[in-house]
């Protein structure tokens, strides 16, 4: 366990706040929407739900635990700042599974084939190996939310992107850090292929089967009970 979570409270704040809008924008008034707008909204509310709950839950351990000065680790770090599909997968999302995934798929196979074929070539292999796990947990995920047969479209997402990370890579070493893109730019490069690979890969399955509607009732009639408590509640003061 490792850095801190989040270092300004205000972050957290900001988020729920953002979460709000993007949840009335796609529980509200999807029907108003472009497709491609609804697509964008999805890409933020993954990334807040995600950071949100994990915030949340690791600051809910640090109360349980307090006196024991862990510092637990954090959701993300600022995916939307990467340079490089190796830095946002590598350093930047998702990274308590990005952790568990190097230690449990990616190390082990990596060591496991460096005396067979080499370290340059176990290191693809692992790395290959672990964006295919990857992708299949996400299969079996969506299997178990919407009992259908899996189209391999998220296993087709993080094999692209893995095997996008080893041309990313060997560019590099190719290159040898004599040239490279201005950080901006290669920020921008970097989010619009994910984003836009998601949009093409990631999410149509997720919408095909109507997934992305019943999750968005569920935690949009949460939100609505939270705000209606929270109304009442501030009424009383009144």
């Amino acid at each position: 366990m490792k850095n801190s979570t989040k270092k300004i409270p205000l972050n957290l704040g900001l988020e729920f706040v953002l979460f709000a809008i993007f949840l009335e924008l796609t529980f509200h008034h999807k029907s108003q929407l472009h497709p491609k707008l609804i697509l964008i909204c999805y890409c933020f509310l993954v990334f807040l739900m995600i950071d949100i709950l994990v915030a949340l839950s690791s600051n809910i351990v640090k109360i349980i635990l307090v006196g024991f000065e862990l510092e637990l680790e954090p959701p993300s770090n600022e995916p939307y700042l990467s340079t490089s599909l190796q830095d946002f997968w590598g350093n930047r999302w998702n990274l308590t599974v990005t952790n568990t995934l190097r230690l449990t798929i990616y190390n082990p196979v990596r060591s496991a084939l460096s005396e067979v074929v080499g370290r340059t070539w176990a290191l693809r292999v692992a790395m290959l190996a672990t964006f295919v796990v990857s992708g299949l947990m996400h299969e079996l995920l969506f299997y178990y939310v919407n009992r259908v047969s899996p189209s391999w479209e998220m296993t087709g997402f993080f094999v692209l992107h893995g095997l996008c990370v080893m041309v990313e890579i060997g560019v590099k070493r190719c290159l040898k850090d004599t040239w490279r893109l201005p950080g901006f730019v290669s920020g921008l490069l970097t989010v619009g292929f994910v984003v836009v690979t998601a949009f093409g890969l990631f999410f149509p399955p997720i919408i095909r089967n109507g997934a992305d509607e019943r999750v968005l009732e569920e935690v949009g009639f949460c939100f609505d009970f939270i705000k209606d408590k929270m109304v009442q509640f501030v009424g009383y003061f009144r």
